[in-house]
């Protein structure tokens, strides 16, 4: 269970003039001893608030996090739903390259952290990632139709944020999702309704296997096994405010005028995530240099993003680590805060030959990252040519 009460009373990380590196093996301090504290800016109060009396159980809000960057996400988005006091539970599928400090941090947010290996999982799970490794990412999201101890659940991607309660969806069927912006006969697989179940998930797979992916990610699977999605059932068809993009919400200004108000859910979509940003405590705001924001909508979203993430993420860090909880080998998120500026960034630490034969012999494989069917194949035509 989340120690969502315990995580109010923890303070914000406290920062000397020269600032402060956060690493996941440990905090230290950059310059002189701390002066004074780095205060949040007024405004939401603390996320985490008593809870509704009511809670269902039986259902879950299911997030993915395939390595400790998008875990950044996931914090954000479980926070941003604990804000607004969900009756279900919360739940997050990670991959082995996930670390051990992310992994300590995610329990204190969410209620059921799931490792998911592709290697050392079920033979036919096991068979179609042999046979399609290119979705390597896409077969662990369609991992979330074997919780079956859920009787229904919505998922949200690492990269979306909760405005409001949307406890509703729980009253939609499979498959229920928002019309992509791009092609809206096709829906977008950042937010979706279903029902866990073992044969839908070995249907899903088998699709995987012999038709592949017309995008090569999950949502053109899903898009082609759910195919009657556009056609068959209204009802299954969410309003736009449960998975607004963010990039597209000056596309059409007068409509985001009269409707945006009631967005409930947000998605960042393009390569460009809240975390590539950096972000100024002082004026609340993403700071625009490199890839600015493109409207003032999306400047708001992000800046709804990091104070979520000032606020109620990083005192989980200062608290975990406090603890004594250790990185995994390999995997680092470096978090730079200073007064006027924080900043993640993400650096792998280049193993020898002798630990990367190692960490193969040990089924440790980085099937999303270094180990990727698309670079071995790559170093397999540089070496053909």
């Amino acid at each position: 269970m989340p120690a969502g009460p315990e995580a109010e009373g923890v303070g914000t990380a406290t920062l000397s003039p020269a600032g402060l590196e956060i690493h996941t093996g440990s905090w230290r301090s950059g310059g002189s001893p701390p002066t004074a504290p780095l205060r949040p800016p007024a405004g939401p109060r603390p996320l985490h608030s008593a809870r509704r009396t009511m809670s269902v159980t039986d259902q879950a809000f299911v997030t993915l996090a395939t390595n400790d960057i998008y875990c950044q996400g996931a914090l954000v988005l479980g926070q941003s739903l604990r804000r607004h006091r969900p009756t279900r539970k919360l739940v997050v599928l990670i991959t082995p390259q996930v670390s051990s400090l992310l992994r300590a941090i995610l329990s204190k947010v969410f209620d059921e952290i799931i490792e998911v290996n592709l290697i050392d999982s079920a033979d036919y799970i096991h068979l179609a990632f042999l046979k399609r490794p290119e979705l390597g990412v896409t077969l662990i999201k369609l991992h979330c139709w074997t919780l079956t101890h859920y009787s229904k659940c919505v998922f949200l991607d690492a990269d979306t944020l909760v405005l409001s309660n949307v406890d509703e969806l729980f009253d939609r069927g499979e498959f229920s999702a928002a019309p992509d912006p791009g092609w809206p006969d096709c829906f977008n697989s950042g937010v979706f309704v279903f029902q866990p179940s073992l044969h839908t998930h070995k249907l899903l797979l088998q699709h995987a296997t012999e038709h592949g992916s017309f995008d090569g990610a999950d949502q053109g699977l899903l898009n082609s096994f759910f195919r009657s999605w556009s056609t068959a059932d209204i009802q299954k068809h969410l309003p736009f405010i449960y998975n607004l993009s963010t990039n597209t919400t000056y596309t059409y200004s007068p409509a985001f005028k009269q409707f945006g108000s009631s967005a409930k859910v947000v998605h960042f979509l393009g390569s460009t995530k809240p975390w590539n940003y950096k972000y100024n405590p002082q004026s609340g705001s993403v700071l625009e240099q490199g890839s600015a924001p493109s409207s003032q909508h999306q400047a708001a979203f992000l800046n709804l993003w990091w104070t979520i993430y000032q606020n109620n993420v990083l005192p989980l860090y200062q608290s975990v680590q406090a603890g004594g909880a250790l990185a995994a080998p390999g995997h680092t998120v470096d978090l730079a805060v200073s007064v006027s500026q924080i900043s993640i960034e993400e650096k792998v630490k280049e193993l020898s030959p002798e630990e990367e034969r190692r960490k193969w012999e040990e089924g440790r494989i980085d099937y999303m990252g270094k180990d990727a069917f698309a670079r071995i194949q790559e170093k397999l035509d540089r070496f053909l040519q």
